[in-house]
């Protein structure tokens, strides 16, 4: 009898938001988003079977009712400032100066991404950390048939772009794409209003960009979707037609918990290496397809999409935010460049803020130099630090000197590298490559070098 009486209540679910939807799919029978409603439904369904059948009833209730108001939780605060755990912040913003943050050069693990293969580009085309733009702004280079805002999130020093409505928002310093090149950036994500959102990457060959900015469809490209609480698709498309799907994904990156309310912060890393294209969420390679890309076109378009945002409401308002949008050209060769010229340089080692703490994200750089250095064991390497020029120039040179410091630690400790075999020096900001009148200059600026003694 439970049995029956579940799998009652599952149909009676699905046929409440195949009812709700009807319209738009005989309307877009191509729109990815409603194709995938049915799986994304299904797949919150088979949680709460693994959890006993007893909980199943409970659980579909609580995806297809609306839930009770929550007192301050993800409204907006007159500061701009929202709070990470879900509460709004009493004392309103993190007025603590972004320079002190995160001095402590306490180690952190590199075994976490100890499977993550990817390769930063090293020269920054474009990086958007949205510095220069006023909280409650819409930031210049990009464009949108929607609305969205700067906001900050407390307790955190990126400043967001908001996506808080149904629509396209696209970084146009992301074009003319080459043939080998990264994107990455930070995601933030709350799950408020029950309603069946998605949220979406498209890369693009366009005749039209700015006219493209608010077609839903993809004629040549790439689509990737993905939920607040985990699954996704990908789509490669051809002439309007689809050539290589995959709508089960699963992003266990974005589990929003039981009762769909957890907050998710995710760095995705897009990589292209001509035909081939990786797409990483954290250290979980998700995507690795080795004829997405059409060698025959040009792609020149990248935007992101919010879908069914329209209808939170004040009270519950769902949450898409981006961060830190680092577009660049694809990595060189690191064993010819430190080997055959003796030199490599790399932006691909991150630290935190002020601090030589090395991130979890910079180990498939560093595993690409401990390769080089294990299957080339006569050669001797110096570890050379350097800085942008923002702060203090006698903290950076210091700091820079902290940081190769930390990089001969993390080699020796994770790579089995002899530590007497690095030697380590570091130059500020007395040796830049790039003006730093630019977030993207200060971006090729801040970099590691090695020298082969």
């Amino acid at each position: 009898m439970i049995t029956y009486r579940v799998l009652g209540l599952i149909a009676l679910s699905l046929s409440a938001v195949d009812t709700a939807q009807a319209q738009v799919r005989v309307n877009s029978p191509r729109q990815t988003t409603e194709r995938s409603v049915e799986g994304r439904v299904n797949g919150r369904i088979d949680q709460k079977i693994n959890q006993g059948l007893d909980k199943v009833e409970e659980g579909i209730g609580n995806i297809f009712k609306k839930k009770e108001k929550k007192p301050e939780k993800g409204q907006k605060p007159a500061d701009d400032t929202y709070d990470a755990s879900g509460e709004t912040n009493p004392d309103g913003p993190n007025n603590t100066d972004r320079a002190t943050q995160g001095r402590s050069d306490d180690p952190k693990s590199l075994k976490t991404y100890s499977k993550f293969d990817f390769v930063p580009g090293e020269k920054v085309l474009a990086f958007d950390d949205f510095a220069t733009t006023s909280v409650g702004d819409f930031p210049l280079g990009w464009n949108t048939n929607s609305t969205a805002e700067i906001v900050t999130l407390e307790g955190r020093p990126e400043k967001w772009l908001f996506m808080s409505k149904d629509g396209f928002f696209q970084p146009e310093y992301v074009t003319n794409m080459p043939e080998n090149f990264t994107l990455e950036f930070d995601v933030f994500t709350r799950y408020n209003s029950n309603n069946l959102l998605t949220y979406s990457l498209y890369l693009s060959a366009v005749d039209k960009p700015k006219q493209d900015l608010s077609n839903k469809y993809v004629q040549n490209g790439i689509y990737f979707e993905w939920h607040p609480c985990g699954g996704g698709t990908f789509i490669v498309y051809e002439a309007g037609e689809e050539v290589n799907k995959n709508d089960g994904l699963n992003l266990k990156e974005f589990d929003c918990g039981d009762d769909f309310a957890k907050p998710s912060f995710v760095k995705f890393s897009v990589w292209r290496q001509k035909t081939r294209l990786r797409i990483y969420a954290n250290q979980t390679k998700v995507l690795d397809i080795p004829r997405a890309f059409d060698p025959k076109l040009k792609y020149n378009v990248a935007k992101f999409g919010a879908g069914y945002m329209n209808y939170a409401t004040a009270d519950n308002k769902d949450e898409f935010m981006v961060a830190n949008v680092r577009y660049a050209v694809g990595a060189p060769d690191t064993r010819s460049k430190l080997i055959t010229e003796g030199k490599f340089s790399t932006t691909g080692i991150l630290f935190d803020v002020n601090s030589a703490t090395i991130k979890p994200e910079s180990y498939g750089v560093l595993k690409e130099i401990g390769t080089v250095l294990t299957e080339n064991a006569g050669v001797r390497v110096r570890v050379i630090g350097h800085t942008d020029a923002d702060g203090d120039a006698a903290a950076n040179l210091a700091l820079s000197k902290r940081r190769a410091e930390s990089v001969k630690a993390a080699l020796a400790k994770e790579f089995g590298i002899d530590p007497a075999r690095l030697d380590t020096d570091g130059k500020g900001e007395t040796t830049p490559v790039a003006p730093n009148t630019t977030p993207e200059g200060k971006a090729n600026n801040r970099r590691v070098e090695f020298v082969k003694l």
